[in-house]
């Protein structure tokens, strides 16, 4: 009774309570912290018992590739979040779109994916997905008569980052949903930037989020995975591939993100915060030719983030005078902040998008995402910030000095 009067009471709960509580389930040991379930397979009561499993008609874990007690709680946690019905846990963000596209494409499908998407997510789409029969187009994030036009009667899927990556642009994903929905597609939503703490895309209409775990929701850089929230008839689908194909997220790494969840919106709410002050300080610095962040009352989509968001997130992006020698002098001449890809972690990095992240897409596929030579990429970490304003300033005074 005392366990269905806490389910009860987890019903009625807010975004930060579920954050530290939602999906926990204890063991006959009473942990009060989530439970590490470090096993591979399970033991069944009886012959009977193992064939009802396996067929789905009685409850019970099987087999950890797809059913697990620490990955399920992160799921259930995350899908709570999220306001969606059920969540699937994956290995990486890209095994994410991976189970995506293979749960829901079929030969002769089409795709319409934004331009404004991490260089991995394009590279396995066009090298990988389309090898398979699925056509691939593109549309620039906010060219909304472009959505339009890029639809097929044979269109299955829209594929969308927001805010992009690395230059910040915001999609009104409302609007993209009723010409995805009008024609049958499902919307595809990656909201690794913001995090369920400060965007819930399922509530404008999206059929699919998709998050890497691997950054905010870990938070700390430490483990890799992704997830996939949605409907619970989307969901089974990817379960069928999940299980089939085992792109699965290990029991603990759900651990550490279960931690991660717990601390959220404080630490979103933090990277937001230091996210704008830089952004603010880089638009006064001389050198700097311009700032990426829809934070900024000047970006040209504030008004949409203001409505859809509810921050900014601790993602940014600028350009330097000078091209790519520039901006690679104004990035090792950093002495506090990381040089690496990765972002969402408490640690500030800096990056180089056109020979990293990106480096892999052609040229013509960097322009037409607007990855210049001379752009580098910030995500904002939890230091004091003055301190990430003098670092940065070292950046410039090396552009200044050459």
């Amino acid at each position: 009774m005392h366990d269905e009067e806490r389910r009860a009471a987890l019903a009625r709960a807010r975004g930060d309570t579920l954050a530290v509580r939602a999906g926990q389930v204890r063991s006959s040991e009473g942990e009060h912290s989530e439970a590490l379930f470090l096993t591979s397979s399970y033991i069944f009561d009886s012959a009977a018992d193992a064939a009802a499993r396996f067929a789905g008609t009685a409850t019970g874990n099987v087999y950890s590739r797809y059913t697990n007690p620490t990955v399920r709680t992160f799921e259930e946690r995350l899908a709570a979040l999220e306001g969606a019905e059920q969540a699937v846990a994956t290995s990486s963000g890209m095994a994410a779109i991976l189970t995506a596209c293979m749960a829901y494409l079929q030969a002769g499908q089409h795709i319409v994916c934004s331009r404004g998407v991490f260089g991995s997510t394009t590279m396995m789409l066009n090298r990988y997905i389309a090898k398979f029969g699925v056509a691939i187009s593109y549309v620039a994030p906010t060219d909304y008569a472009g959505w339009e036009a890029a639809m097929r009667p044979e269109t299955r899927m829209i594929f969308l980052e927001t805010p992009s990556n690395p230059l910040n642009e915001v999609v009104d994903i409302e609007r993209v949903a009723r010409i995805a929905h009008e024609r049958g597609a499902l919307v595809v939503v990656d909201n690794c930037f913001l995090s369920p703490a400060l965007q819930q895309p399922l509530q404008f209409g999206a059929d699919v989020v998709i998050h890497s775990a691997t950054k905010y929701i870990d938070g700390q850089g430490r483990c890799l995975g992704g997830v996939l929230c949605g409907s619970r008839e989307l969901m089974e689908q990817a379960v069928g591939f999940l299980r089939s194909a085992g792109p699965c997220l290990s029991p603990f790494n759900a651990w550490v993100f279960l931690k991660g969840l717990e601390t959220l919106r404080i630490r979103m709410e933090a990277h937001s915060r230091s996210a704008l002050a830089i952004a603010e300080w880089l638009q006064a610095q001389p050198g700097v030719t311009g700032v990426n962040y829809a934070g900024l009352a000047s970006h040209p989509d504030h008004a949409l983030a203001c409505r859809q968001q509810r921050g900014f997130g601790g993602v940014l992006s600028f350009t330097v005078a000078g091209g790519q020698p520039a901006a690679w002098r104004f990035i090792d001449a950093t002495r506090l902040l990381s040089i690496t890809a990765n972002l969402g972690d408490a640690k500030t990095t800096i990056v180089h998008p056109a020979t990293t992240t990106h480096g892999r897409l052609s040229e013509e596929e960097r322009r037409a995402q607007g990855i210049t030579p001379e752009l580098i990429r910030v995500a904002v970490g939890l230091e004091d910030v003055e301190d990430l304003e003098e670092d940065l300033a070292r950046g410039l005074a090396a552009i200044r000095c050459a």
